[in-house]
């Protein structure tokens, strides 16, 4: 078992966490056919390194144009894999093929800069792997594999075990663009994935998953002195000071603990609210929360949808109970469809009260739960507070005052901070996509995260008779 999927005979059993049915069964790659894969990967990234970076990215926008024409198909494999509700699942394929300003920094990025005599030029490292995750299936692909592929890289993708015909969907589209095995799939579990990136012939590993899946990967990657660009948990913080837009700051609360079922890395998971708003803080969020509802994904009425899978419901369900169990405030519970045998669904929760001894305050929940505690409204506290993790990917403070908002942001270990807003919603496309600590190593998007896919190279030439 892997993430709550069955692999049973060489095959993932795939099935619908709306339902428990069985929706595919996809073969998983044998270690030969793997092989085979990275060989002629390594045989046509020869040919694809000697094409310009222009010339790269022109095959990749044709690549998202078909992209852009299987979109019903990837729209439906998302809800019957993960379970995403409908409009999330739309509005992920729009940003994934909505690519052209995305493309047009990665292309200026790579372009050479010249210092007097000194040309600075960027060489691929040879076959990047690609571990995806099945939370954002289709977009995660992409913001790892278009800088890895324009880069002059060969690219083999590894879906998750939960959206294996998401993946393959993804990629065979691309394929359709793309000279042959420049862009190539495998399918499996951790087994697959470690084989890969076990394998001398594999250049650099970029993966979006776990931290115990990262620090995994590092370990594997270490003695060949693997390049890796992992993207890993996180616990963010909200900080809400007594001068804030409360209503804002309530309503963001909610959508951003909420969205995609609660399971994004960069989800609101720790709430604190001055003392002396506390209490409104509580009316407004409860309110907001009963404005959710859960069911399956097919259903454009319903805003959540299931969990990925029964074992990731039922961590979800242990958190909450622990914290009941330790004086948490149950302020709010939405009802779930009755009598679904084998679905994952998990209601909507409201916690107040909470505290550092319990889990949902302290480890990952990845669920849909909206948890608060109090503190004393002071800027040390907050910091204090919100740097009090391992992890360190996003965060988010609330404030009228923008000079108190800027000081507490400077301290905050994160990559990402967002004032009065979520900053990966609001962040213009530039920017780099980073987690500090146990969030990350490496990072990728933006100028300073599409060099990572790259390694740079100085030329230095004198005339000699000058």
């Amino acid at each position: 078992m892997g993430q709550g999927v069955a692999v049973d005979g060489g095959f993932i059993i795939n099935t619908n966490p709306a339902t428990g049915e069985v929706v595919s069964k996809v073969k998983c790659s044998t270690a030969e056919e793997i092989d085979k894969v990275i060989k002629a990967a390594n045989e046509a990234q020869e040919t694809w390194a000697l094409k310009s970076p222009s010339e790269r990215i022109a095959f990749l926008k044709k690549g998202l144009k078909e992209v852009d024409r299987q979109a019903d198909k990837l729209v439906e494999w998302m809800i019957l894999e993960m379970g995403k509700p409908i409009a999330e699942a739309k509005e992920e394929l729009e940003g994934t093929v909505d690519k052209d300003e995305f493309l047009d920094i990665l292309e200026k990025a790579l372009e050479p800069q010249v210092y007097g005599s000194s040309t600075i030029i960027r060489d691929p490292f040879g076959v990047v792997a690609v571990l995806s995750p099945w939370n954002f299936p289709v977009d995660e692909i992409l913001l790892l594999a278009l800088p890895a592929l324009a880069s002059g890289n060969t690219v083999i993708i590894k879906p998750s075990e939960v959206v294996p015909e998401t993946g393959a969907c993804l990629v065979k589209a691309l394929q359709t663009a793309l000279p042959p095995n420049v862009i190539q799939v495998v399918q499996g579990d951790g087994v697959v994935g470690a084989h890969i990136v076990g394998s001398p012939d594999i250049h650099m590993v970029a993966m979006t998953g776990s931290s115990a899946t990262g620090r995994k990967i590092i370990e594997m990657a270490a003695p060949q002195m693997k390049r890796v660009v992992l993207e890993m948990g996180g616990k963010d913080p909200m900080i809400v000071f007594d001068d804030a837009d409360m209503d804002k700051a309530a309503h963001d609360a909610v959508k951003y603990s909420l969205s995609n079922t609660g399971q994004v890395c960069c989800s609101i998971e720790r709430i604190y609210v001055a003392e002396s708003i506390y209490d409104e803080f509580q009316t407004l969020t409860t309110k907001y929360a009963a404005e959710y509802k859960v069911g399956n994904g097919m259903d454009p009425a319903n805003t959540v949808g299931p969990m990925v899978s029964q074992g990731q419901r039922n961590i979800v369900r242990e958190q909450v109970k622990d914290a009941v169990a330790k004086g948490a405030k149950l302020l709010h519970q939405s009802e779930v469809p009755e009598h679904v045998e084998g679905s994952s669904f998990h209601p909507v929760t409201v916690l107040a009260d909470a505290t550092e001894s319990m889990d949902v305050f302290t480890k990952e929940t990845f669920g849909p739960v909206v948890a608060m505690a109090k503190f004393d409204g002071s800027e040390a506290e907050a910091i204090r507070l919100a740097n009090k993790t391992e992890y360190g990917l996003g965060s988010s403070i609330y404030t009228k005052d923008l000079e108190k908002a800027r000081r507490v942001a400077r301290r905050i270990g994160a990559g990402q901070v967002g004032i009065n807003c979520y900053a990966i919603e609001a962040m213009d496309i530039a920017c780099p996509w980073v987690g500090h600590k146990h969030s990350g190593y490496g990072f990728h998007s933006g100028v300073d995260g599409f060099h990572q896919f790259s390694i740079p190279k100085s030329i230095v030439m004198v005339d000699p008779s000058a």
